[in-house]
């Protein structure tokens, strides 16, 4: 059974991994900000895979064919350069709430590319699963807290359009690393292994990511020329150190096992498992922040996992 549904289970996996790496990186970009949460964590990422590589597949190198290393090159870049900066800017300038609602059109953009470009057709059953589960995370996130600790800044359209390329950075970077994998072109002997496929698209992340950190550096000179201070929460070592933790948990094991729910599942299907992170938030700010849960949260709940339930019913 867990073979027959290692795609859809791994994209909960996703999810769970990535709900403890918002909250972590959030924590973190309140410290160092956004630009070095996300240097961080390539870097760590990068040195995490590469000697995971070297221990399952035997070498530090990967042998793939140039278009495969094309597709990851622009995966890594539009997905994890490029959107996941956007998102953690968002994460600052919206907060997390409002930027994972933002983030549940991703798999409606996943399922429409994995249609146009891969042929992947779901059944009526499996729709009605996306939908579900997209209603219910977005009846979670949408509900207002009486009182937030987090109110949105001032930059809120700025947020609210960042988050929305996000969204379509990483429905595109998962369809593209799906191609760098070799579906759609490939026969399946020489499709590559999605830890593989992982490594090299968070090399190229590094590398698209260089642009953005220069950048930053000139900026911050700038502000530091003119006697402006940013505004930071808590000390560096602290924002580091969440960054290192997030890493393992986002880009080196959650980016993984997502490629692992791509790979074995179809796109929107894959994505809309991944993005189940805000429903998985609810149970960590009960226990550990102490808050309340409301009725609405409850029943928003109950729809996304029922949702998501559906999504591992498959025709005969």
């Amino acid at each position: 059974m867990f073979h027959v549904y290692r795609g859809e289970l791994a994209g909960v996996a996703t999810a769970a991994l990535w709900t403890v790496t918002a909250l972590v990186f959030s924590a973190a970009g309140k410290r160092i900000g956004a630009t070095i949460v996300n240097l961080t964590r390539i870097v760590v990422a990068i040195l995490l895979l590469a000697v995971t590589h070297r221990f399952l597949q035997g070498v530090w190198i990967p042998d793939v064919n140039r278009g495969q290393v094309f597709y990851l090159a622009l995966s890594g870049v539009v997905g994890l350069a490029i959107g996941d900066q956007a998102l953690f800017v968002a994460f600052n300038d919206i907060g997390p709430r409002i930027s994972m609602l933002i983030m549940t059109t991703s798999p409606l953009v996943a399922a429409y590319l994995g249609w146009l470009v891969l042929d992947e057709s779901l059944p009526a059953l499996s729709w009605l699963g996306v939908a579900l589960t997209i209603a219910g995370v977005a009846w979670v996130v949408l509900e207002r807290p009486a009182a937030s600790k987090n109110p949105v800044g001032a930059y809120r359209w700025r947020g609210v359009v960042l988050a929305l390329i996000a969204a379509t950075c990483q429905a595109a970077g998962l369809l593209l690393s799906k191609l760098g994998m070799g579906h759609g072109w490939l026969d399946e002997t020489r499709q590559i292994a999605p830890q593989t496929a992982t490594l090299i698209r968070m090399v190229f992340a590094g590398i698209g990511i260089a642009p953005i950190v220069a950048l930053y550096a000139v900026r911050a000179s700038k502000r530091r020329a003119a006697g402006l201070q940013s505004q930071r929460v808590g000390s560096r070592s602290q924002g580091f150190l969440l960054s290192g933790c997030g890493a393992v948990t986002g880009p080196f094991l959650g980016v993984w096992m997502s490629l692992v729910a791509i790979h074995y599942a179809p796109l929107g299907v894959a994505q809309t498992l991944c993005s189940l992170a805000p429903i998985f938030i609810l149970p960590v700010v009960v226990v550990i922040h102490k808050e309340r849960v409301s009725s609405r949260a409850v029943l928003g709940t109950l729809i996304a996992v029922g949702g998501a339930v559906l999504l591992f019913f498959r025709p005969a």
